[in-house]
Order: structure tokens, then sequence, then C-alpha cells
């Protein structure tokens, strides 16, 4: 667990920043695959530094969710699986799935609404190249300056959210994190 929340005592913007540098032409990565005269990659200002750096940032309020609802769950429930015949595999599907989904439910909430609006991560990592909703509204208020534009994307994207929202609080209000198979 403090793997996972050491790196969240940094800044935001200071882990994306490490990134471009592990990541870059002349980064730690590319530095390592020449030292061991290895073809080097180009990984910078494409979407799979995107992906690396958002799943880097955003993992753990996935992940903490998850393990909070699952270091809830009894042992006693799963020794009684095993007791009644189930092995591994079944005791995850019929026992600890159902119970971990008000954590995966609490974690999609966690990082839908920041990985949707991001647009830091796509400007550093993705040279702006590669351009998300966040990046869009974010230029249309600061390079364009049409407010107009910006404020009603902004309008339309809470408006996404919020129904996204909706229908997951609606889901979870329904299974409780039971009977989901």
């Amino acid at each position: 667990v403090l793997v996972m929340i050491l790196p969240m005592w940094m800044n935001f913007l200071l882990r994306t920043i490490a990134w471009q540098n592990i990541l870059e032409n002349n980064g730690i990565i590319n530095t390592l695959l020449k030292a061991l005269n290895l073809p080097t990659i180009n990984i910078i200002n494409t979407p799979t530094a995107i992906v690396l750096g958002m799943v880097y940032n955003f993992l753990p309020f996935m992940i903490l969710p998850i393990y909070n609802t699952l270091a809830k769950v009894d042992d006693n429930v799963i020794n009684a699986a095993r007791d009644l015949g189930a092995n591994g595999w079944v005791t995850f599907r019929k026992i600890i799935f159902p119970l971990s989904i008000p954590g995966v439910i609490s974690g999609i909430t966690m990082v839908f609404v920041p990985s949707l609006t991001t647009f830091v991560i796509s400007n550093i990592l993705g040279g702006s190249k590669i351009v998300l909703i966040g990046n869009v509204i974010e230029q249309q208020f600061q390079k364009v300056g049409n407010w107009h534009a910006g404020s009603g994307l902004s309008i339309v994207l809470m408006v996404f959210i919020l129904i996204s929202m909706a229908i997951l609080a609606k889901y979870d209000k329904e299974s409780e994190g039971t009977n989901v198979w």
C-alpha cells in the first residue's frame, strides 16, 4: 500500500515531468538501452507515453478503494468457500469479485473525471500532438480566447460526467456489491 501512496505525496505536475525525463529520447530508458547496445525506442510524444503517464498518475486512485474494500472481507467467508469445495477461481468469481464491486465503482468514480478532463499529461508527454477533450477546452480558453466555445464544451463535458456518475451511482445502489453475476 505504501508503494502506491508514496508517489501521491509528490505534485502531479512533477510526477508528469519525471515521466517526461524517463521517456524522452535521451532519457533514462534510452540511456539504459544504449548502455546495453540495444536499439533505442521513441516513446515520448506518442499515445503510449500519454497512457503510461495517465496509468501512473491515476492507478493509485483505482487500487486504493479496491484494497480498502477487500481488506474488509472476512477471512471466514473465503475459508467457508474452500470448505465447501470451491477452488481459487470459483472463490474469486463468486465471492471476492462481487464483494469488491463497491471498491471498483468507487475507483472508477475517482479515476473517470480526472482522466477525462486532464490536459497536462497530454501536453507534456504527448508534445501537444495528441488532443484530448481537456486539451480542446484549455485551448479554447488559453490560446484561441473563445470563452463561449470553451464554456459550452465544459458544460457538455460536465453533463456527460454527471450522467455517467448517475448511472454508476444507480448501478452501485442496485447491486450493493452483491449478486452482480
